[in-house]
């Protein structure tokens, strides 16, 4: 799945109750699942980590939504001009 499908996908899935609660609120919840996400990284199993980090895609995609931006241009620096 390309990562602007994926980000499309999550608008059509959850994009109306990611709205409803907010840009900072959305804020919050992928800090929280970052936070999730480094635990499995220290003490967690495979499948641990690849649940948190796709929470943590999912919320990203959510955040990306609610600001129109696109995590296909966002992506598209480091494939032009890396940091």
């Amino acid at each position: 799945m390309e990562i602007l499908e994926f980000q499309r996908l999550m608008g059509r899935l959850y994009g109306e109750a990611d709205r409803q609660r907010g840009v900072p609120a959305t804020v919050a919840w992928l800090c929280e699942e970052l936070g999730e996400l480094a635990q499995a990284v220290r003490k967690g199993t495979r499948e641990q980590q690849l649940h948190e980090l796709g929470d943590v895609l999912a919320w990203l995609a959510s955040l990306a939504e609610q600001l129109d931006l696109s995590l296909d241009e966002a992506a598209q620096r480091y494939v032009i001009n890396p940091p």
